[in-house]
């Protein structure tokens, strides 16, 4: 059925892609559970949909779901969870909210381990690699 939906989907029959997504996701969240993987590639479809319909502030509320559920379940660096991140990036771009959008985007680009080495803040440290001593 998610099958048919992405078929509906990519057709641009996005109400009769909506309710057949809708569906999975119940008998997906049933049987699989809430933060199975497949799951939850049935919600970010789900909300892909929402956004191509213009519900962006729907699409993103599932979005969000998507992505915090993927960072402990597959871990934040996992394939699933940075298409999460750039769908979501996609979906606040399209809302004009343009700082929150490059910021996913530039964590989408950049493993974790490069995350974590950086220091936060201004002064002149910002954006340096911290030193850990070992």
């Amino acid at each position: 059925m998610n099958n048919l939906a992405l078929m509906l989907w990519n057709q641009g029959r996005w109400v009769e892609a909506e309710k057949l997504q809708k569906k999975v996701l119940e008998t997906s969240k049933v049987i699989l559970g809430e933060d199975h993987p497949d799951t939850l590639t049935v919600m970010n479809n789900l909300a892909l949909t929402l956004r191509d319909q213009g519900r962006g502030d729907e699409a993103e509320k599932l979005q969000k779901k998507v992505l915090e559920t993927s960072k402990v379940i597959l871990g934040e660096d996992h394939p699933g969870t940075l298409t999460a991140m750039g769908n979501l990036a996609l979906t606040l771009r399209d809302q004009g909210r343009w700082v929150q959008a490059e910021k996913l985007q530039r964590n989408y680009a950049q493993p974790t381990a490069e995350r974590n080495n950086e220091v936060d803040g201004v002064g002149p440290f910002s954006g340096s690699k911290r030193k850990d001593k070992t």
